[in-house]
């Protein structure tokens, strides 16, 4: 398992998998339901950009890409998703492309080296996650990575439980 920088051949790949209906009901959305334009993400233009509060990276399985990785300094991402954030934090969203990669381990993997990524910068204290808070997997998931519960918190239409790993925990 390696994570790579995207590029613009991978948008749409993540397009694609934006479509697939365990993604659609990760980020709240009715998998049942074509995805509504409003939630159509710009892959090609998000991958262009070159911004500093941005990582998307690709997890990759014997040259096989199996899912997204978005690391985000919450303090500087410009739609304030998180609110007003202290400096030296990190948020990640994750998620697996296709079902049939699903179960079997990726997901840690690069969590694991996703978190390591943002943790390597000594000045970050925290990382930050919100699943929504219906998806118990993805909440076990985490807290077997560390994470611990901060609150649970309502980001537009969806219930979310904030959670985090902060530096000491992860330095066990």
């Amino acid at each position: 398992m390696i994570l790579r920088p995207a590029v613009p051949g991978d948008a749409a790949l993540l397009a694609r998998w934006d479509e697939k209906p365990h993604v659609k009901w990760c980020t709240g959305l009715d998998p049942d339901q074509p995805l509504p334009d409003v939630e159509r993400e710009d892959w090609a233009g998000q991958i262009a950009r070159d911004v500093d509060w941005l990582d998307i990276l690709i997890g990759e399985v014997e040259g096989r890409a199996i899912g997204v990785v978005q690391i985000i300094d919450p303090h500087l991402e410009e739609s304030h998703y998180w609110g007003d954030c202290a400096p030296h934090q990190r948020a990640i969203d994750i998620w697996i492309g296709e079902e049939s990669d699903l179960g079997k381990g990726h997901g840690t993997k690069m969590m694991q080296q996703a978190i390591d990524r943002c943790f390597a910068d000594p000045a970050v204290t925290t990382i930050l996650i919100d699943p929504l808070i219906i998806n118990t997997a993805a909440i076990r998931f985490y807290r077997r990575l560390g994470f611990v519960d901060v609150g649970e918190r309502r980001f537009g239409e969806d219930d979310c439980l904030v959670m985090e790993l902060p530096r000491a925990v992860w330095q066990f």
